[in-house]
């Protein structure tokens, strides 16, 4: 007997990536590495290079039609997703300044999924040719570009397992976090009461948990109006009572 949880339903996440070597990174420390090593995800990494062509297993071309830089072959892409389509289930990503931007509803969606192939661009990108015949979704970690998408999966990864039941220790910290509620969280304070002549807010002191949840809403629309009017006006429409 074991109380580890069956690896066959453990959430999968696939890499496929010209560093295999760069993963977990800090997806293997604190809570994610955690459950890791408790089986309730798992990591496999897909070393693009090893679907590479000929003797020096080249994985890049020049772009068609001239241009600056290089570009991921669709034959080789294509090797390496038909292996990681033999190995497990969910969505195929991949990670492009071009896409949808990745948000916690779409950490959420991932969540609720058996898992997620991710697909790491590098050079001028990824033969357009793979993504519209295996139908790959483009997605973004936000408005800039990276010289490779590692760093991006790495992010979008924690961002999805900590919602995954049993990696946080207290399951109400996704519940009121940034972004989970539509606005941005409220201020958090700890001991010392004072520090550097700065005092906790006295509501948070009174006991009085009706008071502290209304103290803390109205901060996390106050945040949110000042700092991301996007949100505000998303939040707003959707809440007229209270906009």
């Amino acid at each position: 007997m074991t109380d580890r949880p069956d690896l066959a339903r453990a959430w999968r996440a696939q890499i496929i990536t010209l560093f295999p070597e760069a993963f977990p990174g800090v997806l293997g420390e604190s809570l994610t590495g955690m459950a890791l090593k408790d089986g309730i995800w798992q990591l496999d990494t897909i070393g693009l290079r090893d679907f590479g062509e000929g003797k020096h297993r080249n994985v890049d071309d020049t772009p068609a039609g001239g241009g600056a830089g290089m570009v991921l072959r669709a034959d080789v892409m294509g090797r390496a997703i038909e292996h990681a389509l033999s190995r497990g289930p969910g969505p195929l990503v991949y990670l492009s300044p071009r896409g949808r931007r990745f948000d916690q509803a779409m950490a959420r969606d991932w969540a609720a999924l058996p898992g997620v192939t991710l697909i790491c661009g590098r050079f001028e990108g990824l033969d357009q040719r793979v993504l519209d015949h295996y139908r790959v979704a483009e997605v973004s970690l936000g408005d800039f570009v990276m010289t490779g998408g590692e760093i991006a999966a790495q992010a979008m990864l924690d961002a999805t397992v900590r919602l995954l039941p049993g990696v946080l220790g207290n399951a109400d910290s996704a519940v009121e976090e940034s972004h989970s509620s539509g606005l941005l969280e409220h201020p958090q304070y700890t001991r010392p009461a004072e520090w550097q002549g700065h005092a906790i807010p006295p509501v948070l002191l009174s006991g009085n948990h009706a008071e502290i949840e209304k103290w803390r809403h109205a901060q996390a629309k106050a945040l949110t109006r000042a700092r991301r009017p996007d949100l505000w006006e998303t939040w707003a429409a959707a809440n007229p009572d209270e906009g």
